[in-house]
């Protein structure tokens, strides 16, 4: 009584060990949603070696096909994925040829500088007893950038900072802010009005604030030079969208559009990922060793020499006017929960 006869149809065979069955099963996918913690760690580690394996296998495959086909064999390089070309497509990503963007542009406040009918005056002030330190910083701007004038802050507001610039003629007023005395923030705001104020703002504008990081001065640069005073030439790169186009005129605008070649410095502002890398270069023509074959004349090669400073800005909100955190319109916000869904998604 209680025993259970055994299944006749069962003679003879071994029973299957299951848990090998399912060790010898492969992963073929990430197992980040299995529940167990102990499960998914195990899981995950086969789920590495195996992907490990494959790539050693492909990489064998391929330096085999070389070998069997020798000289003949045509090397085609693999690019490898990356957060830049992997981006997911922005919807307002501007084609180079973009007539209407064009347009746009050739009416915008920043038109006036690029085409050097304006000449940009800045006011540069920082924030309410600022450190010492700051002012290496404060210093090293000045070279950077031309015609920029340091104004104490004292007990002004911003608003009426702005409002002694416009009456002064000055273009920009720049306030630099700090923390452990190192600069973290730059407000930057355009004060002169549109010309014909149509499509324009009357009361100037726009006004940017900039998140600092990674500030190096210039002593501190490995190999630096000396800046002249000589107005730099200007690169603007990676600016792709609407909003970055509109960001790069913006710092654009801050130098004069009449650079001056002798001086061969060259001011750059790259961005990368929504960071813009500020960069000051003079650049150097030296004759190489190396002779050209038809010319039979020594080879130019072109060199690099840093200035600095060295600086990364991220803009974190875009407004429409002067300075006016209370009544202001904000053209575009960063809302970092709501924007960034994704490490491929910039806006830039």
């Amino acid at each position: 009584m209680g025993k259970k006869r055994a299944d006749p149809s069962l003679k003879g065979k071994k029973p299957t060990n299951t848990s090998k069955a399912v060790k010898s099963r492969p992963v073929t996918k990430n197992p980040g949603g299995i529940r167990n913690k102990l499960k998914r760690s195990e899981m995950y580690g086969r789920y590495l070696l195996e992907k490990k394996a494959k790539k050693r296998e492909l990489r064998l495959q391929r330096s085999k096909e070389a070998e069997e086909l020798g000289e003949d064999a045509q090397h085609v390089k693999q690019t490898p994925r990356t957060l830049d070309n992997t981006r997911e497509v922005e919807q307002t990503l501007v084609r180079p040829d973009d007539e209407e963007v064009m347009a746009d542009e050739m009416e915008d406040e920043f038109a006036p500088y690029f085409s050097d009918e304006i000449r940009p005056k800045i006011l540069l002030t920082t924030r309410p007893m600022p450190s010492g330190e700051l002012f290496h910083f404060i210093g090293d701007l000045m070279r950077f950038f031309p015609q920029l004038f340091y104004y104490p802050r004292k007990s002004y507001s911003i608003k009426d900072i702005c409002r002694y610039a416009i009456n002064r003629d000055f273009t920009h007023l720049m306030v630099l802010s700090e923390k452990s005395k190192v600069c973290n923030g730059m407000i930057i705001s355009h004060l002169r009005p549109s010309p014909d104020h149509v499509g324009g703002n009357a009361r100037g504008g726009p006004t940017a604030f900039f998140k600092v990081s990674n500030v190096i001065k210039s002593t501190d640069v490995p190999n630096h030079g000396n800046a002249s005073s000589h107005v730099p030439e200007l690169v603007l790169n990676g600016f792709g969208t609407r909003l970055g186009h509109r960001a790069g005129r913006f710092l654009g605008s801050l130098f004069p559009h009449n650079a001056q070649f002798k001086g061969r410095q060259v001011a750059t502002f790259h961005n990368q990922r929504d960071f813009i890398f500020v960069r000051h270069h003079r650049y150097v023509f030296e004759e190489g060793k190396e002779t050209n074959k038809e010319t039979k004349k020594p080879k130019t090669k072109a060199r690099l020499q840093e200035l600095g400073p060295r600086f990364t800005l991220k803009m974190k909100w875009l407004q429409e006017g002067t300075f006016d955190t209370q009544f202001g319109e904000y053209e575009w916000f960063h809302k970092r929960k709501e924007m960034d869904t994704t490490r491929r998604k910039f806006h830039l």
